[in-house]
């Protein structure tokens, strides 16, 4: 017994509340202005029209105002036409010609020039669906969205009040005076005008293009971080990564792994992990596993160092590889300390420590110069200045090597390749000699003057002497092995550079890329997000009220034929329905067909509520209302 009145007393209690929250959401009239009631054709609606004010309804925080309502107490469902206008606090208001609205779902539906307004910005579209319990509002047609900076557009796109962000899809576009963005989809937060890029995007501004399929932009700072495919056309020059960085104002961009930066006027290429942009001094840095390629006539040549810089104006760029800098032509390399390249004046300098290989002949000195034509982009020539020393290693005997040095020496090239050589002052050699048969004759030694010797295939053929020659031909077993070689040889063989992946040490072949954030991770968009909060928290910000709107020149009650209408009995749109599955869907629907002069049979596909058999409104004499007319301020019975 006493477990039964328990039971009783919670039923009851129970009963109590369920009560007080159906009561709590009913929508309450505020202002009816002229009542009507058509029982036969529309059992259980009211109609309301204005008089001189207009209809009013208020519901959990939101008001509404328009022309005329039809009213549906017991289902608790609004329809409202002409000049509506619902207001939701002090921050969201919105204009349409005509709004449905669910009091027990608190979906809202608004059709016909739809405004939405709050301190931040305005969105205008035909169709609006607003859903008060997520504080989300969305459309599935087309949509402009305008701010203080920007004017965004898109097929659709969903505002989430909250956290005050717009999410946009299908051919979005994003313009201001100095860029626009276009992008598959979109995040954008208009308190602080960033941009969240998803899919293919593209933004171009007045001396800038970039595109990038993941991405972060700042709209009023031009600026922004682009991952996924990323892309700046970007002073004369392309700049491609798996990470890039732009600054507009600091006229500064930059790139992180797998860098290609193409010069578009002068068609060179540098490469690397990390690159640094800055235009106003016309310039590039890069380093890890950096490599610049320029074309030389028809062949490639290939420039590395720990970092390389390219400056200077399109006409007269400069590369500079520095430490452990190397190069590779197809017949020519080299390796030094550093490498200095004027593309004008077609000087490129081998700076500490060079050597240069011609084939299988090493060239060695304090430094050394490599000529070329900047017209016809050849090489022209080489000096090697101080110290210079040729060697070429006999292939016919194991530990031979044909040796020239002396103070300076001059090379010229013909078609790219080096065919005559001149040791000036001091020079000295020591070669082995051959018959037709390549049967060894003798070592020769020779000082002079002056020497000059040709090469053919890369190989030392003949040797002119100058200037008081004196030569020794010794047979091998005369000459003891310690005599066979001149004062500073240095044979470098096994640092030869054969081909273009030689330029690279192990160190650059083992370099772990950085992790990029935003690939691997997405963008910290929640991180922005409570930052929002937290600035929305600090800063109140409120519409101006409503302006009421002027009376019409004849009242009347019912709807006119330009009065839309949602009806046709399709199935009901699957974004309208609570309850059913993948409610955020942002599928197209299809548009409403316009009604006559009345609200036929059922309820529109847009529609929130269940069909009826009988809704219609149809235009009647006021003197054949059974119920009369009121005018008067009620609150909704219960």
């Amino acid at each position: 017994m006493y477990l039964k009145k328990i039971s009783l007393a919670l039923l009851i209690l129970f009963s109590i509340i369920s009560n007080a929250q159906e009561k709590k959401k009913k929508i309450n009239i505020v202002y009816s202005g002229e009542y009507n009631q058509n029982e036969e054709k529309y059992p259980g609606a009211s109609i309301f029209s204005r008089d001189d004010r207009q209809v009013q309804f208020e519901h959990e925080g939101i008001d509404l105002w328009c022309d005329l309502a039809v009213f549906y107490q017991k289902e608790n469902l609004l329809k409202a036409f002409g000049n509506v206008f619902l207001q939701q606090g002090d921050t969201i208001q919105m204009n349409s010609g005509y709004i449905e609205y669910d009091g027990n779902t608190k979906l809202a539906l608004a059709k016909e020039d739809v405004v939405l307004q709050n301190p931040d910005m305005t969105l205008t579209t035909d169709t609006l669906y607003f859903d008060r319990k997520k504080q989300e509002a969305y459309y599935n047609s087309f949509g402009t969205i305008k701010d203080t900076t920007n004017v965004l557009t898109s097929k659709k796109g969903r505002y989430f009040l909250t956290l005050k962000k717009y999410q946009f899809r299908n051919d979005v576009t994003l313009n201001n005076p100095e860029a626009q963005l276009h992008s598959l989809r979109l995040d954008y937060y208009p308190t602080t005008k960033h941009a969240y890029m998803f899919g293919p995007s593209t933004i171009i501004g007045k001396d800038y293009t970039i595109y990038c399929e993941r991405g972060f932009y700042k709209t009023e700072q031009e600026e922004g971080y682009f991952v996924k495919n990323s892309r700046v056309d970007y002073n004369n020059r392309i700049i491609n990564g798996d990470s890039l960085y732009f600054h507009k104002a600091k006229n500064f961009a930059s790139a992180t792994n797998n860098i290609k930066i193409t010069d578009t006027i002068n068609k060179g290429i540098v490469k690397g992990h990390y690159a640094e942009v800055f235009k106003e001094k016309d310039s590039v840095f890069i380093t890890k596993r950096a490599v610049a390629v320029n074309l030389v006539e028809k062949d490639s040549i290939y420039i590395h160092g720990d970092t390389l810089m390219v400056t200077g104006k399109p006409e007269h760029r400069i590369i500079r590889a520095f430490r452990e800098a190397r190069f590779y032509k197809s017949d020519l390399s080299g390796k030094c300390d550093s490498i200095h390249s004027d593309q004008k004046t077609g000087i490129t300098q081998l700076i500490t420590r060079p050597i240069l290989w011609s084939g299988k002949t090493q060239m060695t000195g304090d430094s050394i110069n490599l000529l070329s034509n900047p017209e016809t982009e050849k090489l022209d020539s080489l000096h090697v200045w101080d110290n210079s020393f040729v060697v070429q290693k006999d292939t016919l005997t194991a530990s031979g090597y044909n040796q020239i040095k002396g103070k300076e020496l001059l090379g010229y090239f013909e078609d790219n390749e080096l065919r005559v050589v001149d040791i000036i002052k001091n020079a000295e050699s020591i070669y082995y000699t051959r018959n037709d048969k390549n049967e060894l004759i003798g070592i020769d030694k020779h000082v002079s003057g002056n020497l000059q010797f040709t090469l053919e295939n890369n190989e030392i053929q003949d040797i002119s002497y100058f200037i008081n020659p004196d030569a020794v031909l010794y047979p091998e077993s005369d000459l003891p092995e310690n005599a066979r070689k001149l004062r500073g040889f240095v044979w470098y063989g096994d640092e030869m550079i054969r081909s273009k992946d030689d330029i690279f040490d192990e160190k650059d072949n083992n370099i772990e890329l950085v992790k990029i954030r935003g690939i691997d991770n997405p963008i910290d968009i929640q991180a922005e997000e409570e930052e929002y909060r937290r600035a929305m928290d600090s800063v109140h910000q409120s519409l101006p009220p409503r302006n009421p709107v002027p009376p019409p020149a004849k009242v009347t009650d019912s709807i006119s034929a330009e009065d839309k209408d949602t009806t046709n009995t399709a199935q009901k749109e699957r974004d309208t329905i609570p309850g059913k599955e993948n409610r955020d869907s942002l599928d197209t629907r299809k548009p409403v067909r316009q009604a006559m002069d009345s609200i036929s049979t059922g309820i529109s596909r847009d529609s929130i509520t269940p069909l009826q058999k009988t809704d219609s409104i149809s235009p009647r004499p006021k003197e054949e209302n059974t119920s009369g007319n009121s005018k008067s301020e009620v609150k909704s019975q219960q």
